[in-house]
């Protein structure tokens, strides 16, 4: 098992939401047992929709099914403390989405656990599949770390005379001058 759920460092979740430990979610051990950090990656999305004002969870007209979880422990939690919950979307489809979290102790840079959790959107009468709808999508494209799914238009750039490889030196410096300039356009900085 050694495929990375979610990034396991505070650096890369653009949205965070403070959750606080619970006396009941210790276990016998002494720290918060493991079912309870699927409970926090729940708290943590649905937090995010609810506050940013477009979920609504008892007459939307479409709703968002949890169809898979995983989650990766690196260090334990414990009551009482205030977990961060780092939320980003690794995936904004069509009528799915695929969040990476990952918990934090308040001020700690490195995970106490990581994971992902999908969404698939459905009707809320039918549970039929449905787009993703528009509201939870604009809600959600800031946190997309997919270029094209923050609705940047990511050129791809291969030479006729040789493939994507660029062994030919005029096109690694065409190369390096389009990467200059759709830098330039995305990051604000001037193209020389």
């Amino acid at each position: 098992m050694t495929t990375e759920l979610a990034p396991a460092f505070r650096k890369a979740y653009p949205h965070f939401v403070a959750i606080p430990t619970r006396w009941m979610d210790n276990d016998i051990y002494g720290h918060v047992n493991n079912v309870v950090y699927y409970s926090y990656f729940d708290t943590a999305v649905n937090a995010q929709l609810i506050g940013a004002g477009h979920l609504d969870i008892r007459a939307g007209a479409a709703i968002g099914i949890v169809v898979e979880t995983a989650c990766r422990f690196h260090k334990a939690l414990t009551f009482p403390e205030t977990i961060d919950a780092g939320l980003r979307v690794a995936r904004l489809g069509n009528s799915s989405v695929v969040y990476e979290i990952a918990l934090f102790c308040a001020g700690d840079d490195d995970a106490a656990a990581t994971g992902r959790f999908v969404h698939v959107w459905v009707d809320r009468a039918t549970r039929r599949p449905v787009q993703v709808p528009d509201a939870i999508r604009s809600a959600l494209r800031p946190l997309c770390v997919a270029p094209e799914a923050r609705g940047i238009d990511v050129p791809h750039r291969v030479e006729d005379d040789e493939g994507h490889r660029f062994r030919n030196r005029e096109n690694r410096f065409d190369f390096c001058e389009a990467m200059e300039k759709f830098l330039a356009k995305y990051l604000g900085k001037p193209a020389r």
